[in-house]
C-alpha cells in the first residue's frame, strides 16, 4: 500500500526529529518492513476534549482500529476528558505549513512573503511564518537562501483560535497530551490551547 508506506515514512521521520525514544522507531520500521508481523497502516483520526473545554486533535496510524480507538477513548476518560464524534473537532483546526525562523524583521518578512507565505508574526524573540501546505518548501527554501536561521519547518495543523489556560487547567491538559502522545498507534497531538511563559514556569517549578 503505497500510501500507507509513505505514512509510515513521513512518522518515522517526524519522530527522528523530535528525538522520540529509538525503540519506538525501530518499531516502526520493522512494523512496515514485514518484521515482527507485517500489517497494513491505515491512518484515523480522533477528536475529542481536554479538561477546561481545550479541543484536541489527534492523529494514529494504526494496524488495529479497535485498539487504537481502545487506548484513546481510555486515555481520554482517565485524564477527565472526552472522546467526541466524528467532525466535532476537526473544523476548528486547519492544515497548514508552519516555519520558526530567527533573524532580522525585516529579511523574515520579504523573504516569507514574497516567496507566498500568508503570515509572519513574532514569537518570543523569533518569527513563526505560516504558509498553505503546497506553498512551504518554497517559502523554506527563499529563508535558507536569504540566510536566515530556520529553526524548525512541518506541515501541521493550526487551531482557528486558542483558549489561555491557568496553571491548574494546563497541568490537567498537559498530562492528557503527554499520555496521548506515549500511545504506540499515537503519531500527533494538536490542541487550541496557549499556556503562557508565566505558567509554564510555576508548572516546571
Amino acid at each position: 500500500d503505497p500510501a500507507g508506506n509513505a505514512l509510515l515514512a513521513q512518522a518515522i521521520e517526524k519522530a527522528k526529529s523530535q528525538s522520540l525514544p529509538n525503540d519506538n522507531i525501530e518499531r516502526a520500521i520493522k512494523r512496515g518492513s514485514g518484521e515482527g508481523g507485517a500489517a497494513n497502516y491505515e491512518e484515523i483520526w480522533y477528536e475529542g476534549y481536554a479538561p477546561g473545554g481545550v479541543a484536541l486533535y489527534v492523529q494514529a496510524l494504526t494496524d488495529n482500529r479497535n485498539r487504537a480507538a481502545s487506548d484513546v477513548r481510555s486515555t481520554f476518560s482517565r485524564h477527565g476528558g472526552n472522546l467526541g464524534e466524528p467532525g466535532s473537532v476537526a473544523y476548528q483546526f486547519e492544515k497548514k505549513g508552519y516555519l520558526l525562523v530567527s533573524g532580522d524583521e525585516d529579511a523574515v518578512m520579504m523573504a516569507a512573503l514574497d516567496a507566498g507565505a500568508e503570515d509572519v508574526r513574532a514569537s518570543g524573540g523569533q518569527w513563526e511564518v505560516i504558509a498553505a501546505p503546497g506553498d512551504t518548501r518554497a517559502v523554506r527554501r527563499a529563508i535558507e537562501e536569504a540566510g536566515l536561521a530556520l529553526e524548525s519547518a512541518e506541515i501541521t495543523y493550526l487551531p482557528s483560535t486558542l483558549l489561555t489556560l491557568g496553571e491548574e487547567t494546563a497541568r490537567k491538559v498537559l498530562r492528557l497530551v503527554d499520555a496521548l502522545e506515549e500511545l504506540d498507534d499515537v503519531q500527533n497531538v494538536y490542541g487550541n490551547f496557549d499556556i503562557s511563559d508565566e505558567v509554564m514556569a510555576a508548572l516546571a517549578g
